[in-house]
């Protein structure tokens, strides 16, 4: 069975579980590689979340020639 995407924030809390697991130092080693391998796809998966939250960012604050608009977010002026 196919396992339903996460979101980041649940992927986030996944990642969190497997670090304090991790840092208690009683896992077996099959089940701290285990930890390990998922922990190191959920980085990934993350990773390329927030790369393309900031890929959005940049796009919705683009100004004249797609260029990024000093101070977008913040409203002031740079």
């Amino acid at each position: 069975m196919a396992e339903r995407k996460k979101s980041f924030e649940q992927s986030m809390a996944r990642l969190e579980e497997i670090v304090t697991r991790l840092e208690q130092g009683d896992a077996s080693l099959e089940e701290a590689l285990r930890l390990f391998d998922e922990g190191t796809g959920l980085v990934k998966t993350c990773t390329g979340m927030l790369d393309k939250a900031e890929q959005k960012i940049v796009k919705l604050t683009a100004g004249e020639n797609d260029e990024p608009v000093s101070g977008a977010l913040d409203g002031g002026e740079g």
